[in-house]
């Protein structure tokens, strides 16, 4: 298996934004976890790295990272698999990032530009783009339904050899 040096987390909530005529986007924000690989890495081995990493056991409705947890997002961790990863391009993946980000209207200024410079600038440099695609209400764990959209990309940059680890959701 391939090693990842977790780098650190950066987090975009948008409640930190101000929303005008007092909008409801509170409730939304992204995660970007970024790990260092070494070179001659391959794509398969990063994928079953980060899933492996004590970083990916998060649950993504406040109660952070848990080294000895049992979920990832909505789901059980046993239920997601470095498989289960599908190829996207980054039209893809910006597409699907950009019509979550503005799905309840235009954002602040001051949103777009963090958003630009963290969740896009991490898909436009990336090398090459996986996105986990919804495993249904099986792989749910015991309140897994809690959030209303889970999107989940990773992000492999070679020249940076950096991999980021992609969540942006809402509950």
């Amino acid at each position: 298996m391939t090693g990842l040096d977790f780098v650190g987390p950066t987090c975009v909530n948008f409640r930190d934004h101000p929303f005008p005529d007092g909008q409801g986007h509170g409730f939304r924000w992204v995660d970007l976890k970024s790990f260092r690989f070494p070179p001659g890495s391959q794509d398969s081995g990063l994928l079953a790295a980060v899933v492996a990493h004590e970083q990916f056991r998060h649950d993504y409705a406040g109660g952070g990272v848990d080294p000895g947890g049992t979920r990832h997002g909505p789901y059980w961790l046993r239920a997601v698999k470095s498989g289960d990863y599908q190829p996207v391009t980054r039209t893809e993946a910006t597409q699907v990032l950009a019509e979550w980000a503005n799905q309840h209207g235009g954002l602040p200024g001051s949103l777009e530009d963090a958003l630009e410079a963290t969740l896009f600038a991490a898909v436009n440099s990336a090398s090459r783009l996986y996105r986990l695609p919804g495993l249904g209400r099986d792989a749910f764990h015991d309140w897994g339904g809690v959030h209303i959209d889970f999107h989940e990309f990773v992000a492999i940059d070679d020249d940076r050899r950096v991999l980021t680890l992609l969540v942006a959701a809402d509950d």
